[in-house]
């Protein structure tokens, strides 16, 4: 999994700054897209788009003591990955599911 730590680190050696520089330019990025997205699409070509999707007012329960509480609606950020990305990531699930039959 590539997590913002190890990102960071990708950009310090590609770029070669260092480790703090570049996570503050990744976390810099990263707060872009989320304040750019809750208004509009944010369309990264050959990447994909962000955009935000409004969730409505639910009623919640927690399971533990099945008390039933409301949910506040709220904005999240979603991603819809180009057509260049999903294609890379089906032939790589492909890829390894056919590893995983030739294995066994």
């Amino acid at each position: 999994m590539t997590t913002k730590k190890n990102l960071s680190k990708k950009v310090a050696n590609e770029l070669n700054i260092s480790f703090n520089e570049s996570h503050a330019i990744t976390n810099g990025f990263i707060n872009i897209i989320k304040t750019a997205a809750k208004t509009k699409l944010v369309k990264i070509a050959g990447f994909g788009t962000f955009y935000s999707h409004k969730t409505p007012k639910r009623i919640g329960r927690n399971p533990k003591t099945k008390d039933s509480y409301i949910i506040q609606p709220r904005i999240k950020i979603n991603f819809k990955p180009s057509n260049k990305v999903r294609g890379t990531l089906n032939w790589l699930k492909n890829f390894f599911v056919v590893l995983f039959f030739l294995a066994h």
